[in-house]
């Protein structure tokens, strides 16, 4: 393929000596004479090599082209030749293990849970495309509960789940739209992240660990795939820190990066790179709400609304939920709690029997809980409303510590 079939108009560029926008650099049809060299001495580099070094090239399939693959992999290494081939060789490897597995089609047996179970303690989804046609992807960080998360699954099984992320929901997200519209060149995404209730208190190394893995096998197997990112409800501690932040980053990239706190404004600019019904909600759309799009692209069994909460547990505690008239639900509880705990479900207005008394919820499983499956217990299958139920847990160790377990409402019709 010759570079004009690819799309490229570099050499003329460079003759003409005209200005690049620092987001357009390194792109087809915006190179210079060197660049485009490189380019060609590793489009010549990945068809010799072949096999897994030029699948890792290729991550998202032929469909992205050969120009606009090869050129997202020069663009992170600064079209420094060895520095990206090194990169590519380094990809291979962290591909290696997940590849056996296919990179986790199945994001329930990934994780060991249904997804919208992990995903409520970790929102994170992709709904429709900017306007400029990459997916849109809204991620909410500030409600990332790590210790709902370690009740639920292990940090080997997030990780899996995240290739699924990537590999099979992301990469068809942009299969798709390559097919619906021969001109979507940008294998790339509009990112939205929600910092709305993050607390320094949630800065912690744990939760640190699981973005900081996510961020290196991004950059590392699927680099360049940022278009814009629109920060949104930063709390006043995050906003400083950024300052000091950027001057580390590539100019280039912090021109991608927009941090806005007011709701009007970012309401406004979200609007402004993507249609209405593109957009959920509660992020100033008409879509569907975060939560309904969480259930529709993840729930199985014909959940129609759920609930979770994290209930830590020295002595007693409890909860209450409501359910409506026309629904049931299934209550289930997850733990890693060696010493255990003794759960009731109780009518909250005091007027019927206990529904459930003193289930033993204990932890039976390896003594290596951060990669083990939890302990999960159903303790009522099909409990019709309406009414208020009382879930109450009693610990089996007294006071001597407090044991984490999560309660999920599976909610469906009657």
């Amino acid at each position: 393929m010759s570079f004009e079939e690819a799309g490229f108009d570099a050499a003329n560029l460079a003759s003409k000596n005209l200005p690049v926008d620092p987001l357009d650099w390194g792109r087809p049809g915006k190179l210079t004479n060197d660049e485009v060299a490189v380019f060609s001495k590793f489009r010549d580099e990945v068809e010799k090599r072949g096999g897994d070094f030029r699948e890792t090239v290729y991550c998202f399939g032929e469909e992205e082209g050969e120009a606009y693959a090869l050129c997202r992999w020069l663009r992170a290494r600064k079209f420094v030749y060895e520095d990206v081939i090194k990169m590519v060789e380094e990809a291979v490897e962290c591909r290696s293990l997940p590849k056996k597995s296919n990179f986790h089609p199945d994001p329930k047996a990934a994780l060991g849970v249904d997804p919208h179970i992990y995903i409520a303690q970790y929102p994170q989804f992709y709904y429709g495309n900017g306007k400029n046609g990459c997916p849109l992807y809204i991620s909410k960080p500030g409600r990332l509960n790590i210790n709902a998360l370690e009740c639920l699954t292990t940090f080997p099984n997030i990780f899996k789940y995240h290739w699924y992320v990537m590999v099979h929901d992301f990469g068809s997200r942009l299969r798709a739209n390559k097919a619906k519209n021969e001109n979507f060149k940008r294998f790339e995404c509009n990112i939205v992240l929600d910092l709305g209730e993050l607390s320094v208190a949630q800065l912690n190394s744990r939760t640190l660990n699981v973005i900081k893995e996510q961020t290196f096998i991004d950059s590392l197997c699927f680099p360049e795939t940022m278009s814009k990112t629109i920060i949104i409800n930063a709390p006043r501690f995050f906003t400083a820190t950024w300052k000091i932040i950027k001057g580390w980053i590539d100019p280039r990239t912090v021109n991608k990066i927009e941090i806005i706190s007011s709701r009007k404004v970012w309401e406004k600019r979200l609007l402004e790179l993507v249609d209405a019904d593109n957009l959920p909600a509660d992020y100033g759309g008409t879509g569907p709400k975060s939560q309904e799009i969480i259930l529709n692209d993840n729930s199985t069994g014909g959940v129609t609304r759920y609930h979770t909460e994290l209930l830590t547990v020295r002595s007693s505690t409890s909860t209450v939920f409501e359910l409506e008239a026309g629904e049931k639900m299934d209550v289930i509880v997850f733990c890693k709690a060696k010493s255990g705990g003794k759960f009731s479900i109780l009518d909250a207005d005091k007027v019927k029997d206990p529904y459930v008394e003193n289930v033993d919820v204990t932890y039976k499983g390896s003594s290596d809980t951060d990669n083990s499956l939890p302990e999960v217990v159903t303790l009522t299958s099909g409990l019709a409303g309406p009414g208020k139920f009382k879930i109450k847990a009693e610990s089996n160790s007294g006071r001597m510590y407090s044991d984490n377990f999560l309660v999920v409402f599976n909610v469906f019709k009657n």
